[in-house]
């Protein structure tokens, strides 16, 4: 009777093992057939363009750079949003107006960047060391 609780339980086991390599096995194979790679860029935080397309699982499935983000109304391909160069410099001390001026880089003009204030964000002229 012992015996039978051990091979139950080998069988279970070797039953996990299976299932986890097959899920790992399928993963691999559609990675190495499809190749997925995220585009350059990042999603932007606020959605501010009619997407060119709605409905999209990844990167691939948008036109040209669009990138495949999340919003509130689900997912869409949009233009990604760049870091520009340069470091948003550390605040002395005290906090700056509790309003979001800015929400990425791209808001900003000319080589500004859109840093925190120590309360809300707004364009600043970045530090390049």
């Amino acid at each position: 009777p012992s015996m039978d609780k051990y091979t139950v339980c080998a069988l279970v086991i070797a039953l996990g093992a299976f299932v986890q390599f097959k899920i790992v096995f399928t993963q691999n194979s559609r990675n190495n057939l499809t190749e997925i790679r995220p585009k350059a860029g990042r999603c932007p935080r606020l959605l501010k363009v009619v997407p060119s397309r709605k409905g999209c699982a990844c990167d691939q499935d948008c036109p040209e750079n669009h990138k495949c983000c999340v919003f509130d109304c689900g997912a869409a391909c949009v233009p990604p949003s760049l870091n520009k160069p340069g470091v948003c410099p550390r605040r002395k001390w005290g906090y700056g107006q509790c309003a979001e001026f800015c929400y990425d880089d791209s808001d900003c003009p000319n080589e500004e960047k859109c840093c925190s204030n120590g309360c809300g964000h707004e364009c600043t002229v970045p530090y390049k060391g």
